[in-house]
C-alpha cells in the first residue's frame, strides 16, 4: 500500500497581508480560536503512525494543540529568505522592486541572498521522498502554507511557477498518497449520494 501524507496548514499568526517571510511569530488569539473551531475535524489525524511539523512556533503550537505531539523537521522549514527575513512582500518590494521582480520571475534567483524557489521545492520534495516506506503508513505533518505549496509542486512534477498559483488556507488539509518519485494528490470531502446528483 502507498504512503499517505496529510499536510495540515498551520493556523495563522497575522492577517494575510501582514504575513512576513520566515515568520517566527507564535499563534495569536485569532489563530488559537481557529484551532479550537477546527479541532473536531483535525484531531482524528493524531491517529497517524508518524506525526511531524515545521520548526516554526505556529506549526509546533498548532500540532500540539491538536494532540499530535509532532516531531519538528528542519527540512519542513520555510524558504530561507536571506535579508528579506521578517519583511512582508510589500516591504521587500518597496526596498528592492527589481530584486523582487527577478525573484518572482526566475525560480533559480536568489536576489535576497537566501534560498531559491527551486531549491526550496527540492528540499520539501526530498523530505517527502525520504519518508519511511512501510506499507500503508499514515503520516500527518503540520507545516507552513509555503512548505505545503512547495511539496505539492514537487509531488505533481509541476513547473516551479505553479507555486504562485496554489492557495493553502490556514488549517486546511492536503493529502498525498504514493511513494518516492510517484505521488498523487488526493481530494477528500463528504460523500455524495448518487441519487442526489
Amino acid at each position: 500500500m502507498p504512503l499517505r501524507v496529510t499536510f495540515v496548514a498551520a493556523a495563522r499568526s497575522a492577517p494575510l497581508l501582514a504575513e512576513r517571510f520566515d515568520d517566527e511569530r507564535p499563534l495569536d488569539q485569532a489563530g488559537w480560536d481557529e484551532v479550537r473551531r477546527a479541532a473536531a475535524d483535525l484531531v482524528p489525524l493524531a491517529a497517524a503512525e508518524l506525526r511531524y511539523c515545521s520548526p516554526t512556533p505556529r506549526s509546533r503550537a498548532t500540532g500540539d494543540a491538536l494532540g499530535y505531539a509532532p516531531l519538528a523537521q528542519l527540512a519542513l522549514r520555510d524558504c530561507d529568505m536571506g535579508r528579506w527575513r521578517g519583511l512582508t512582500l510589500g516591504e521587500a518590494m518597496a526596498r528592492e522592486p527589481a530584486a523582487v521582480d527577478a525573484w518572482l520571475a526566475d525560480p533559480r534567483a536568489t536576489p535576497h541572498g537566501g534560498e531559491s524557489l527551486l531549491a526550496f521545492i527540492s528540499r520539501a520534495g526530498g523530505w517527502l521522498d525520504t519518508r519511511p516506506a512501510d506499507d500503508g503508513a499514515r503520516i500527518v505533518a503540520v507545516a507552513e502554507p509555503a512548505v505545503i505549496r512547495a511539496a505539492l509542486v514537487y509531488a505533481l512534477k509541476a513547473p516551479p511557477a505553479t507555486y504562485w498559483n496554489l492557495d493553502i488556507r490556514p488549517l486546511s488539509t492536503t493529502t498525498l498518497t504514493g511513494h518516492r518519485g510517484r505521488w498523487n494528490l488526493r481530494f477528500e470531502g463528504p460523500a455524495v449520494r448518487t441519487s442526489q446528483l
